[in-house]
């Protein structure tokens, strides 16, 4: 249902250092029954926020999503050890949009041995 008024936001949180997560890396695919379709790439800015949507309104539709995100590539920037193989690497959420006329809002609360999320607002 393209042209909808809904929309998908995203949000990353370092709970471990109690910061916006800056330069992650947000991957979106819609799922289907064959695999994975690429949506969006976009990365964090100072706020630890896309700087729009992820999935903005002339795209959104119901249906199976997956964000990942690239935990991995941020903790090794900040130069923070979790063991080889790290703990955290790629995190992904799959989540389902029923509703082609709400916002959604998926956030990430990571530290480096563990993270959350929950549907926002």
């Amino acid at each position: 249902m393209a042209g909808s008024t809904g929309f998908l936001t995203t949000h990353v949180l370092d709970t471990a250092r109690g910061v916006p997560a800056a330069g992650i890396r947000v991957t979106l695919h819609r799922l289907t029954g064959m695999g994975r379709d690429w949506l969006a790439e976009m990365v964090t800015n100072d706020d630890g926020r896309t700087e729009s949507p992820i999935l903005p309104e002339e795209s959104f539709a119901p249906g199976s999503y997956e964000l990942e995100f690239d935990v991995g590539q941020y903790l090794n920037r900040l130069e923070i050890e979790t063991g080889n193989p790290r703990f955290l690497d790629i995190v992904p959420i799959r989540f389902g949009i029923s509703d082609a006329d709400v916002h959604y809002h998926v956030p990430l609360l990571v530290s480096p041995y563990g993270y959350a999320t929950y549907r926002g607002s």
